[in-house]
């Protein structure tokens, strides 16, 4: 059943008509194969770039949809709530794409972003390494100065479409200390480039992860994003938004969790009822939802605060930690509803909960959120 929605204008609500609408005929019917085998679904993310539905929330003069946040967000849970994997794929190619809307040169925008928002090109983000993930400052994969440009060499880590995206947000240490890092963009293919084995994960099988490995990797200037020390910068500014994405994908597993165990309760009976009349169970299921709808709150309102220009990195960091810890909750009582059908793979609700548990990790691990919002409590 569909989410009932509170949307800004009537073109919004057209849109998540049409977003659920391809997640049903495109995502839903392959989902469970490619995530059984672990392939990658070629061809999805063409079908999401030609629908409009990577590029919403930018501006609509570089090839964007225009749309406010709150939006955008909507969608991904939309997305989330058929195929956890594509959504955090299209949240990180957001993300990626971020660099060069919010620092690039004009020359830059019109080069690059009109392929990057139509879907033709599809972005992966580089910012993390094996010793260095919370710890940003502290990566050391090094662009040394050389003749038109930089040397790459290091390694990084946790990359999202590692080794089929076809371009890469790399940032690269260019000098000492926390303002000695440089964001570039590093076309697929580049001479050096290379990618590791991709990750063995628990959950969001179909698209890959991997490390990257540059080797000696030739860098032009004009790759550059933004000045030279500028890097950490840009990363922080992105991740508040790329926060409210994990947090979307994570009420959209939930969503998908709590429908899937309403259904299933309203089918099985137990004592002579439905098991959703036993009012243990039903409880559990109230419980369920309210954590749904409190989750989705809190993305939205933050969401909100940015469309608004108003200060929202506190609020982002809430909506992150109340949205992913609601999902592993809420997916893990979906498999209880279930009994011992849930722990199998006949059911996706074991899915569910195997994805939910990496938005607790990435994009800055919930006990990082804790720290941001302590914080800023010590700073008012």
């Amino acid at each position: 059943m569909p989410v009932a929605r509170l949307l800004p204008t009537a073109e919004a609500r057209d849109l998540l008509a049409l977003t659920r609408d391809v997640a049903d005929k495109v995502l839903d019917p392959i989902v469970d194969e490619h995530e059984r085998n672990e392939t990658y679904p070629t061809g999805v993310f063409a079908t999401l770039g030609e629908a409009g539905l990577l590029s919403l929330p930018y501006a609509e003069e570089w090839g964007g949809g225009g749309q406010p946040y709150e939006v955008y967000l909507q969608v991904l849970e939309e997305l989330a709530s058929r195929w956890a994997a594509v959504a955090v794929a299209v949240s990180v190619h957001g993300l990626a794409c971020y660099p060069v809307m919010a620092f690039g040169t004009d020359q830059q925008k019109a080069e690059k972003l009109p392929d990057m928002l139509g879907g033709s090109q599809i972005g992966a983000y580089s910012l993390s390494e094996a010793q260095a993930g919370s710890d940003a400052a502290a990566l050391s994969c090094k662009a040394s100065a050389a003749d038109g440009g930089y040397t790459v060499n290091g390694s990084k880590a946790w990359i999202t479409h590692g080794g089929v995206a076809d371009f890469y947000n790399l940032f690269a240490r260019t000098g000492e200390g926390s303002k000695g890092i440089s964001c570039f963009l590093v076309p697929d293919g580049t001479e050096g480039l290379s990618f590791g084995k991709p990750e063995e994960k628990m959950g969001l099988h179909a698209i890959p992860t991997t490390s990257a490995h540059y080797d000696n990797v030739h860098v032009p200037t004009e790759w550059r994003i933004g000045a030279e020390g500028q890097g950490l910068q840009i990363a922080f500014s992105a991740l508040d938004a790329g926060r409210l994405g994990i947090a979307a994908v994570a009420v959209g597993i939930a969503q998908a969790a709590l429908d899937d165990a309403v259904k299933y309760a309203q089918e099985r009976t137990a004592f002579g009822k439905k098991i959703i009349d036993h009012q243990g169970l039903g409880f559990v299921l109230a419980d369920m939802a309210a954590a749904v709808d409190s989750a989705r709150a809190t993305y939205l309102d933050a969401a909100r605060r940015r469309d608004a220009g108003l200060p929202y990195s506190r609020n982002a960091s809430v909506a992150k930690l109340i949205a992913t810890d609601a999902a592993m909750k809420v997916t893990t009582d979906a498999v209880q509803v279930f009994g011992g059908y849930g722990y199998t793979r006949d059911f996706r609700v074991e899915r569910y909960m195997r994805d939910a548990k990496i938005t607790q990790i990435f994009e800055g691990t919930n006990q990082i959120q804790r720290l941001v919002i302590a914080r800023s409590l010590a700073t008012n």
